[in-house]
Order: C-alpha cells, then sequence, then structure tokens
C-alpha cells in the first residue's frame, strides 16, 4: 500500500505540477504526503569571491531563492489543506549539485516519489533530481509531465513488459496502481514477430490474474520505429492514464547515465510514468 508520498516542489513555476498530482495521490490512497522545496545556495568563481560585487550577486540569488521557496510552500499548504490530507513541507539548503542526493536519500523513508518532467524550454534543477532519485532514492519515482493538467486518474494503466529485471520491479512496485485500476494492459514492443506458438507475456499476465487484475496483452511490432516512439504512440492512441516502466541506465561514479528509452520516454512524455529501478 502507499502510505507515505515524498514530492519535489518545483520553484518559479505558474503551477507546480508534481505537487498537485502527489496530492491527487495522496488522496485516492488516504496517504501522508512530505513536499520538498529547497533552499539553494548559489557559489560564485573563485576569482570573484570576496568581493562586493560577489557578495551583492549571492545575496539577491538568495533572496529569489527564498522568495520562490515561500511562495512553492504557501501554494502547496493551499492545495493539500484543500484536499484534507495529511501533509508537512521540508525546506533543506542545498546546492545544484548536491539537491538530488539529498533529496534521494530523504526518499528512501517513503513509499512513493514524485518528480516533474524537465522543461526543456526552461531548464532548471529538476532534470539532476528527476534522475539522481529515480537511480539513488531505492523507491519508485513518478514522474509527472510538465504540461499535465488533472489529477490521477487510473482508468486505463499501461504496463510496458520485456520480461527485465527493472520491468518486474515495476509491476511489484506499481501494483497498488494497478489494483485500484479499471483497466490494465501488459504492451510488449518488439522488433520482430515471434513465433505463432509464442505469446510474450503469459506469465505475467498469469501472475497480476492471481491478485484478481483482468489484464489484456498487447504486441506491437515495429521494426523501424524506436521503442520510446512506439510506447508514447501508443499511449497517446489509447489515451492512457499513466504508464509503468522499468527506469533504464547505469551510474558511474555519481554521474547517473539513462538508458536510451529511459531518456526519451522522460523527454517526450505525455502522461504521467512510474519507474523503477
Amino acid at each position: 500500500m502507499i502510505k507515505d508520498v515524498i514530492a519535489n516542489l518545483s520553484l518559479g513555476a505558474e503551477r507546480d505540477v508534481a505537487g498537485d498530482y502527489a496530492v491527487s495521490i495522496a488522496t485516492v490512497f488516504e496517504a501522508h504526503l512530505a513536499a520538498v522545496a529547497f533552499r539553494f545556495q548559489f557559489e560564485m568563481p573563485g576569482t570573484i569571491i570576496g568581493s562586493s560585487v560577489a557578495a551583492g550577486i549571492i545575496e539577491a540569488q538568495r533572496r529569489e531563492s527564498e522568495r520562490a521557496v515561500g511562495e512553492a510552500v504557501s501554494r502547496f499548504e493551499r492545495t493539500a489543506k484543500l484536499a484534507g490530507i495529511q501533509a508537512e513541507t521540508m525546506t533543506p539548503e542545498a546546492s545544484l549539485a548536491t539537491a538530488a542526493e539529498r533529496f534521494s536519500r530523504a526518499a528512501r523513508a517513503y513509499d512513493l516519489v514524485v518528480v516533474r518532467q524537465p522543461d526543456p524550454d526552461k531548464p532548471g534543477p529538476e532534470e539532476l533530481i528527476a534522475e539522481g532519485v529515480l537511480f539513488g532514492a531505492g523507491r519508485p519515482v513518478l514522474v509527472v509531465p510538465y504540461i499535465q493538467k488533472d489529477g490521477l486518474k487510473l482508468n486505463r494503466v499501461t504496463v510496458c513488459w520485456d520480461g527485465s529485471r527493472a520491468a518486474a520491479r515495476a509491476v511489484a512496485d506499481a501494483m497498488p496502481f494497478l489494483l485500484k485500476g479499471k483497466y490494465i494492459e501488459l504492451l510488449m514492443v518488439q522488433a520482430k514477430s515471434g513465433a505463432d506458438d509464442e505469446i510474450p507475456g503469459v506469465d505475467m499476465a498469469q501472475h497480476l490474474a492471481r491478485h484478481g487484475l483482468r489484464v489484456e496483452l498487447e504486441r506491437v511490432v515495429v521494426p523501424r520505429m524506436n521503442v520510446a516512439e512506439a510506447i508514447l504512440s501508443h499511449v497517446a492512441d489509447r489515451s492512457s492514464d499513466i504508464l509503468v516502466m522499468g527506469g533504464y541506465g547505469h551510474s558511474r561514479v555519481r554521474e547517473f547515465i539513462l538508458g536510451g528509452v529511459t531518456r526519451e520516454i522522460m523527454k517526450s512524455m505525455t502522461i504521467p510514468a512510474l519507474m523503477s529501478h
């Protein structure tokens, strides 16, 4: 069950899609919700540290950060109060370089993490935080598109299945959502058709059926289209409400490297995606 959710609040955004979506999740599952708004610390190049110019710039940045944090927290608290959920806010200090690690450590004590998809037109810390928590928290991460308007809906849940460890982890982590879903489909994207007597995904469909779920198997063969495009096209055609998938990638000395499919989904997603690594 989902009883403890943590979300990263966006600073300076007109709407906090992650915060709003997290409130809708907490409402559906009657869960506690914690929201984090980082008070970012700014560093200046060593050549001007100590100068009056540097001091003025740092102070201006600090005031702007405090103002943005205050607005984000106030907006979240109003939304949470209207929803009638149990909520708290945290405003830790961090640099842009350390925020992802700090958020990942905090997220390990929660059932679910909610973050916003990075907006390519408005660069910010969201990309580092989203990637960092996906590979560093050890918890399922729900990424909300920056264009998201609605709260949690579970009329149609699409689960990406390729038999991998990450996909299996994602199915297990998504079980609370699947149990509340009205329609579940298991989507398999393949480069070529299998044998006539081979039906991929039957074993996972049987597993979900034992949980009382009605599952439809969907197989898409796309020899000339990449996997991410096929997934995004499918969920758009079927009007899916949420996507479940494994988060692929690896890390090297604290640098997170997303796999191609994961990166493309995060870049072009149009519906919330629950990812597990």
